[in-house]
């Protein structure tokens, strides 16, 4: 069965690429898991961390509440997806070819191979999730257009996937895929033909 692990990014939270997404998501042929951002959860959630000058784990527990709050939202923009909060629930899902969103926070507590460091943030954990489920590809969805051809090592380096993510990257063992507004316009029908919109990330981390 191909498995697509599509990730949303912060950013397109009330913008009109959410929907447009979420729609081509749907005309996806296989599995399909949407790993969500924290949104507009996440940055309220980094700004009361800063404020309160709270440490490294309590943090990462209010980002990834902030995940499964954005989780919620997202299927209720499309009311069709199962939300789903465990490794059962998200195979269940698949099997049975439900569009499922992922509610990370208990998951991603209970693992042991991902610390708590501002470091990691949703771009690492969609990453460690294809790894865990056997995901076939991984779709990085941002609100900005990246350039051709884009390694893990670049994205990092210019803030576009969190720190840690080349190293979660090729814990995940599948291609990766990152896709920003101009791929919306094809996305629907790339999609529905079993292809990834945007370009290839590559695993050169000297790039």
């Amino acid at each position: 069965m191909s498995l697509l692990i599509a990730r949303i990014g912060d950013g397109l939270a009330g913008t009109p690429h959410l929907k447009v997404w979420l729609d081509a998501l749907a005309a996806w042929p296989g599995a399909l898991v949407i790993a969500p951002s924290g949104g507009p959860f996440g940055a309220a959630a980094r700004g009361a961390a800063q404020a309160m000058e709270l440490n490294a784990v309590v943090a990462q527990r209010i980002a990834l509440m902030a995940m499964d709050q954005y989780a919620v939202a997202l299927a209720a923009v499309r009311p069709s997806p199962v939300v789903a909060e465990s490794e059962s629930e998200l195979r269940a899902a698949i099997e049975a070819r439900r569009i499922v969103i992922w509610a990370p926070a208990r998951m991603v507590s209970a693992a042991t191979d991902i610390p708590a460091t501002p470091e990691i943030s949703s771009d690492s954990i969609a990453a460690w999730l294809a790894g865990r489920l056997g995901a076939t590809h991984l779709l990085l969805i941002e609100d900005s257009d990246p350039p051709t051809p884009v390694s893990t090592a670049w994205l990092a380096r210019r803030a576009m996937v969190d720190a840690r993510f080349p190293d979660f990257a090729a814990l995940a063992r599948c291609p990766i895929w990152i896709a920003g507004p101009g791929a919306c316009l094809h996305a629907e029908r790339m999609l529905a033909e079993g292809k990834q919109p945007g370009a290839r990330v590559t695993a050169m981390r000297g790039a």
